[in-house]
């Protein structure tokens, strides 16, 4: 979906753009923010803001009548498409600046969560796999730039298999997207 695509980018410049000069730079350097920020956008946090914006009940009185929308409609991944799409229908709409402050509006708890209680996604993955026999490794494919302002691309691994990527601006906020990604893809195939 384009207009996901579109809103995906939109939420995360603009929790990006609210948290940037809040927190302090001594406390919140570039690898904590990143996490941070992908705690707040992430496929959960998208799942409850259209839960609590009421976006399940909309789009099953919008059905035709005497249809029934499928379960498969609601679950994580389509709510939280749902999300971005209708914030980057409204970045198309209303542009930047009054977009991004309902965004941040919008996730206004799941940012005082992601604040009060990180997420170690890198923890949560290794729970998760161990649960099934599984480890995770993580690798380093690239890292972009100069030594003083590198970017770490780096891919979470199962048995071989490429179940994550991330890239950070240091290889531990990469590895926690990578691992990050791997659980959301993962969790779509329970």
């Amino acid at each position: 979906m384009r207009l996901a695509f579109l809103g995906d980018s939109v939420l995360g410049l603009a929790i990006s753009a609210h948290t940037y000069p809040r927190l302090e730079a001594d406390r919140f350097g570039a690898g904590r923010l990143t996490v941070i920020r992908a705690q707040t956008v992430s496929g959960s946090a998208c799942r409850q803001v259209g839960e609590r914006l009421g976006i399940p009940d909309r789009l099953r009185r919008a059905a035709p009548d005497g249809s029934v929308l499928p379960d498969t409609v609601m679950t994580q991944r389509v709510l939280s498409s749902i999300v971005e799409a209708v914030i980057g229908a409204c970045f198309l709409h209303a542009g930047y600046e009054r977009t991004a402050a309902a965004v941040v509006e919008a996730f206004q708890t799941e940012l005082a969560e992601a604040l009060e209680h990180p997420i170690d996604f890198k923890s949560a993955l290794q729970e998760l796999l161990a649960r099934r026999a599984a480890v995770v490794t993580y690798e380093v494919t690239a890292e972009i730039g100069p030594p003083h302002d590198c970017t770490f691309e780096v891919q979470a691994l199962v048995d071989g298999e490429q179940v994550g990527s991330g890239s950070g601006r240091s290889k531990k906020a990469a590895e926690q997207i990578a691992a990050q990604r791997a659980l959301e893809a993962l969790e779509k195939e329970s």
